[in-house]
């Protein structure tokens, strides 16, 4: 169980981190949507390891979806930022 809520948190963290690289990158359309990329990259892998911990029992149903509920908003939001990278550099 301490694996796995390590890699939780490993991976939400770099989301943010990712995001915070990108604004450092918004003078430059290709880099800007390349970290923007790494950034759902990790979203990808909190989700996958939040998934992991509700079919292994640690995380109900509900929390199970509260949290991928959340994790599917903010893809939304770096998917727009990917689709139109000139609204943002």
């Amino acid at each position: 169980m301490f694996s796995l809520t390590d890699q939780v948190r490993r991976s939400s963290r770099s989301v943010g981190a990712n995001i915070s690289e990108t604004w450092a990158k918004c003078r430059y359309p290709a880099h800007f949507v390349r970290k923007l990329t790494d950034a759902d990259g990790e979203l990808q892998e909190t989700r996958h390891w939040i998934g992991r911990a509700q079919a292994y029992g640690y995380l109900a149903a509900d929390g199970f979806a509260d949290f991928d509920a959340k994790c599917a908003h903010v893809g939304r939001m770096l998917g727009k930022m990917i689709q139109s990278p000139e609204d943002f550099t």
